[in-house]
């Protein structure tokens, strides 16, 4: 997971979004729900998938966060999981119902492609 932290970074991803779905992982430094949230994401960690996740650390990057909530139509929550495809939101977990499983099968059909090498 790379971590964005400047409005720069996420105008990028978002524009490159046209090309490839990526997904959103808002994450909350201090929440114990998040933090079991980041430990199910840990699951893509060293597969191709794993290049396809930006982490937003919630505390550090406000704004960030406040402007993919915006951007997207999105409520905010945290932790949270959106799948961004055509600068869209196509998919969007939250709490307790991110499932590293249900964000793979949801990547797959978005992008058309089996990212878990």
């Amino acid at each position: 997971m790379k971590i964005i932290t400047t409005m720069n970074e996420w105008q990028q991803i978002l524009i490159n979004s046209e090309k490839e779905p990526f997904i959103i992982f808002k994450h909350s430094a201090t929440c114990p729900i998040s933090a079991g949230a980041h430990k199910r994401m840990e699951a893509f960690e060293g597969k191709d998938i794993d290049s396809k996740i930006f982490k937003v650390i919630v505390q550090n990057s406000r704004d960030v966060s406040n402007k993919i909530a915006e951007d997207l139509g999105v409520e905010h929550e945290s932790p949270q999981v959106i799948i961004v495809s055509k600068q869209s939101a196509v998919y969007d977990a939250s709490h307790h119902s991110i499932e590293a499983e249900d964000v793979h099968k949801a990547y797959v059909e978005v992008s058309g492609t089996e990212p878990l090498n």
